[in-house]
Protein backbone atom coordinates (compact mmCIF):
# COMPACT_ATOMS: atom_id res chain seq x y z
CA UNK A 1 0.00 0.00 0.00
CA UNK A 2 1.43 3.09 -0.89
CA UNK A 3 2.19 5.46 2.41
CA UNK A 4 1.45 8.81 0.85
CA UNK A 5 -1.33 9.64 -1.95
CA UNK A 6 -0.57 12.60 -3.83
CA UNK A 7 -1.63 14.10 -7.43
CA UNK A 8 0.06 11.72 -9.14
CA UNK A 9 -2.09 8.09 -7.74
CA UNK A 10 -5.20 10.33 -7.13
CA UNK A 11 -4.93 12.05 -10.55
CA UNK A 12 -6.13 15.15 -9.27
CA UNK A 13 -5.00 18.00 -6.70
CA UNK A 14 -5.71 16.93 -3.20
CA UNK A 15 -7.39 19.46 -0.90
CA UNK A 16 -4.62 22.14 1.43
CA UNK A 17 -6.33 20.45 4.79
CA UNK A 18 -7.73 17.34 3.44
CA UNK A 19 -8.92 14.79 0.65
CA UNK A 20 -12.13 12.88 0.13
CA UNK A 21 -11.25 10.22 -1.69
CA UNK A 22 -14.12 7.93 -3.65
CA UNK A 23 -13.77 4.70 -5.54
CA UNK A 24 -16.80 4.12 -7.55
CA UNK A 25 -17.97 1.92 -10.45
CA UNK A 26 -20.62 2.90 -13.22
CA UNK A 27 -23.76 0.94 -11.91
CA UNK A 28 -23.06 1.69 -8.65
CA UNK A 29 -26.48 3.51 -7.09
CA UNK A 30 -24.88 4.63 -3.25
CA UNK A 31 -21.67 5.69 -5.36
CA UNK A 32 -24.15 8.33 -6.77
CA UNK A 33 -25.16 9.29 -3.22
CA UNK A 34 -21.70 9.14 -1.93
CA UNK A 35 -20.37 11.90 -4.63
CA UNK A 36 -23.37 14.28 -3.85
CA UNK A 37 -22.92 14.10 0.32
CA UNK A 38 -18.64 14.49 -0.10
CA UNK A 39 -19.24 17.26 -2.63
CA UNK A 40 -21.41 18.99 -0.20
CA UNK A 41 -18.88 18.66 2.46
CA UNK A 42 -15.95 19.48 0.57
CA UNK A 43 -17.89 22.51 -0.42
CA UNK A 44 -18.81 23.88 3.08
CA UNK A 45 -15.44 22.78 4.76
CA UNK A 46 -12.70 25.08 3.69
CA UNK A 47 -9.32 23.73 2.26
CA UNK A 48 -10.73 20.18 1.71
CA UNK A 49 -10.96 18.73 -2.18
CA UNK A 50 -13.48 15.47 -2.89
CA UNK A 51 -12.11 13.50 -5.93
CA UNK A 52 -13.86 10.56 -7.30
CA UNK A 53 -11.96 7.67 -8.76
CA UNK A 54 -13.14 5.06 -11.23
CA UNK A 55 -12.28 1.85 -9.71
CA UNK A 56 -12.73 0.09 -12.96
CA UNK A 57 -10.29 2.58 -14.58
CA UNK A 58 -7.70 2.22 -11.81
CA UNK A 59 -7.65 -1.65 -10.55
CA UNK A 60 -4.18 -0.90 -9.73
CA UNK A 61 -4.58 1.37 -6.53
CA UNK A 62 -7.91 -0.29 -6.53
CA UNK A 63 -5.78 -3.53 -5.76
CA UNK A 64 -2.73 -1.50 -3.59
CA UNK A 65 -5.09 -0.13 -1.50
CA UNK A 66 -7.75 -3.18 -0.63
CA UNK A 67 -10.20 -1.51 -1.97
CA UNK A 68 -13.17 -4.58 -2.37
CA UNK A 69 -16.52 -2.53 -2.82
CA UNK A 70 -17.92 0.73 -4.23
CA UNK A 71 -18.55 3.05 -2.89
CA UNK A 72 -15.34 3.07 -0.35
CA UNK A 73 -14.13 6.54 0.84
CA UNK A 74 -11.20 7.33 2.29
CA UNK A 75 -9.96 10.72 4.13
CA UNK A 76 -6.54 11.57 3.36
CA UNK A 77 -4.46 14.21 5.92
CA UNK A 78 -2.95 17.24 4.30
CA UNK A 79 0.51 14.90 3.71
CA UNK A 80 -1.72 12.63 1.87
CA UNK A 81 -1.98 10.16 4.76
CA UNK A 82 -4.81 7.71 5.08
CA UNK A 83 -6.34 8.31 8.07
CA UNK A 84 -9.98 7.25 8.18
CA UNK A 85 -12.12 4.59 6.01
CA UNK A 86 -15.32 3.31 5.55
CA UNK A 87 -16.96 1.26 2.67
CA UNK A 88 -20.65 1.61 1.88
CA UNK A 89 -22.74 5.32 1.43
CA UNK A 90 -21.70 7.32 4.89
CA UNK A 91 -23.78 9.92 6.13
CA UNK A 92 -22.62 13.69 5.92
CA UNK A 93 -22.05 14.20 10.24
CA UNK A 94 -19.61 11.07 10.05
CA UNK A 95 -17.56 12.44 7.13
CA UNK A 96 -17.54 15.76 8.83
CA UNK A 97 -16.71 13.93 12.12
CA UNK A 98 -13.89 11.93 10.17
CA UNK A 99 -12.70 15.04 8.84
CA UNK A 100 -12.20 16.28 12.24
CA UNK A 101 -9.14 13.42 12.65
CA UNK A 102 -7.53 14.48 8.89
CA UNK A 103 -7.17 18.60 9.44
Amino acid sequence: MPALLGAAELGAEPGRRATLVQFSSAFCQPCRATRRILAEVAAIVGGVAHIEIDAEERLDLVRALGIEKTPTVLVLDSAGRIVRRAAGMPRKADVIAALGAAV
